[in-house]
């Protein structure tokens, strides 16, 4: 949602004014805040493209302007003139802000806790030649139409491709979660293996498709692994339909506008309530430093293994 809003207001915008207020969210940005002012000032945004939970403006000069919004950062687009928020870290101001679609708006970086950050980076080739991520320009220069190009901010590039993207190849993909030793839940979530699904997502589309978090992956046969991902696929697009899933006022579009998926959710954060399939409660359980939810009449934790054991040989007296 963010990445939509953000290629809708700012594509072919040349950035005129860049104020950082905070450093701790341009740490990654090793040459320090001031060299980032510098390398941003006059850049003119080319496209916005996302990977998973990586966002990033492309700039011209072979250069990108890398976000990551962490636990409680926001990118939004506001009036130029109005009131601070609390937790703003940086801004953008554009050289053309008074005129056009962009209507005297500048572009804001807030977030409480800082987890998140912004850097300027060098664009470095894809590793499989495809487009980077989710993005393109038309000949125009609206939003969509021709894919991103083959390149991705240095840093990225162990980033996996994400359900939502044109470009991954689902068959290795299969392969690639079949053969690792975890459960199925982890995999999910692993960003070298498939990127962008987190904790909610995940437990949705592990009901759908009846499956328990810890079910191996590699006892899930082929047809199961596509299933599962179609289910992600269309809990991600159902959710990107309703606007996201907001539990605060923190996950909101550029535009400050909470999504109502949450609404829609089966099982995530809806303990003791009754499994819309079944009507069986609801149960939580301790996942990392995380919960996971599911209905376990619909999600059987898998049975354990039980270890072979060879018989002893008699040997003779």
């Amino acid at each position: 949602m963010v990445r939509r809003g953000l290629a809708r207001w700012v594509l072919g915008r040349r950035v005129a004014e860049v104020q950082v207020l905070h450093p701790r969210p341009v740490r990654r940005h090793l040459a320090g805040p001031d060299d980032l002012v510098a390398r941003l000032r006059g850049a003119t945004v080319t496209d916005v493209v996302r990977r998973g939970k990586y966002l990033w403006a492309e700039l011209d000069g072979d250069e990108a302007l890398l976000a990551h919004l962490g636990m409680s950062g926001q990118l939004v687009l506001v009036p130029e003139g109005a009131p601070d928020e609390a937790h703003l870290r940086a801004r953008l101001r554009f050289a053309d802000a008074a005129a056009g679609e962009l209507g005297g708006r500048e572009l804001r970086f807030v977030d409480q806790r800082m987890f998140g950050g912004l850097a300027v980076v060098d664009l470095v080739p894809a590793p499989d030649g495809l487009p980077g991520g989710t993005g393109g320009v038309r000949a125009d220069g609206a939003p969509g139409g021709v894919p991103s190009s083959p390149r991705l901010p240095a840093g990225v590039e162990h980033i996996a491709r994400d359900p939502l993207d044109p470009h991954l190849d689902v068959g290795r993909l299969v392969e690639r979660f079949r053969t690792r030793r975890t459960g199925v839940k982890r995999a999910l979530l692993d960003q070298t293996l498939v990127s962008g699904v987190g904790n909610i997502y995940a437990d949705e589309a592990l009901w759908r498709s009846r499956l328990h978090g810890e079910r191996p992956t590699a006892a899930l046969t082929r047809p199961a692994v596509r299933r599962l991902l179609d289910d992600v696929r269309a809990v991600m697009t159902e959710a990107l339909a309703a606007g996201g899933t907001s539990f605060d006022s923190l996950y909101v579009d550029v535009n400050g506008a909470s999504g109502y998926f949450e609404r829609g959710l089966a099982v995530y954060g809806r303990e003791g309530r009754p499994c819309p399939r079944c009507g069986t409660a609801v149960v939580r359980e301790a996942f990392t430093n995380r919960s996971s939810h599911r209905c376990p009449r619909c999600q059987p934790r898998p049975r354990p293994r039980r270890a072979v054991v060879a018989p002893l040989l008699r040997r003779p007296v």
